[in-house]
């Protein structure tokens, strides 16, 4: 992925997150006096990669700049059920405003890069990079694919505007493999990958000979796809996608494929089970 301001990002998402939020104002928190003052601790209930420390910290920062949030654990480091995650100091008002949105971040992104963890420990030693796709989170993406970053896979494309993925619609508009190619070649900046999805030894063949560098193998069986690495003979990185899970990724990576590709990874997001108590 491109190198980002993710600071921007960071700020857009807290922005949008705490809006939706508040809006005209946070009508319980009102029950609280406005000077008074809190501590509050964060806490898991599961195993989890941590992720989204700075999305958590913006949400409080946002509401009380003189807060102060002390973490007990570092990004992308594994914790353990009942363990302390931070301790936030700061105005008990912006505390109880800014908990919500500031859990559900933490929660989601933690999830999303606990679950990338899995997957690369599943095929540890196989030299195979888990990849993420275009299934996000809508207004999340930047978000997602820094978790997976944190959790220890490897980015795609961001959008539409950084990469070039020729699918079967593409091919079939063009005419051919090698016409669709021929095109992508001649447009398509140098620094700017293109990559060609075949669902056919036939079209891995006529990609390869097209001069494909970069093939996606879509639902290709474990036996197509072993055929595939020998017939690819390393003119071209392959990437298998497709009906891929933790019960079978470890047997796709071993065919001989360089990479993986997960939709599953961002798409099926299952947040992890955080607590904030106040705790003075």
């Amino acid at each position: 992925m491109p190198d980002l301001n993710l600071a921007q990002y960071i700020r857009a998402n807290v922005s949008a997150a705490l809006d939706e939020d508040i809006r005209g104002g946070d009508l319980t928190a009102q029950l609280i006096p406005h000077t008074q003052t809190a501590t509050a601790s964060v806490m898991t209930r599961q195993e989890a990669v941590l992720c989204g420390t700075l999305w958590f910290e913006e949400c409080f920062f946002s509401l009380d700049p003189n807060c102060e949030i002390r973490w007990a654990i570092q990004e992308g480091k594994l914790v353990q059920p009942g363990q302390p995650l931070c301790e936030v100091k700061g105005n008990a008002r912006a505390l109880l405003t800014a908990e919500r949105s500031a859990l559900n971040f933490l929660q989601t992104l933690s999830g999303t890069a606990t679950l990338v963890r899995r997957y690369v420990e599943a095929v540890a030693g196989t030299g195979v990079n888990i990849m993420d796709t275009r299934k996000t989170l809508p207004g999340l993406r930047i978000a997602q694919k820094h978790a997976v970053r944190i959790g220890g896979g490897h980015n795609q494309r961001i959008g539409l505007f950084d990469g070039v993925l020729i699918k079967e619609n593409h091919i079939a508009a063009a005419g051919s493999i090698g016409a669709v190619l021929e095109q992508a070649f001649r447009i398509t900046p140098p620094h700017i990958p293109i990559q060609i999805e075949v669902e056919t030894l036939l079209q891995l063949d006529e990609a390869l000979d097209a001069g494909a560098r970069l093939i996606l193998l879509d639902n290709f069986s474990l036996v197509d796809m072993r055929t595939a690495v020998t017939h690819a003979a390393k003119r071209a990185e392959l990437e298998a996608s497709g009906g891929i899970n933790l019960d079978n990724v470890r047997v796709v990576a071993e065919t001989g494929v360089d990479r993986v590709s997960i939709g599953a990874l961002t798409k099926n997001v299952k947040a992890v089970d955080l607590s904030m108590r106040f705790t003075l």
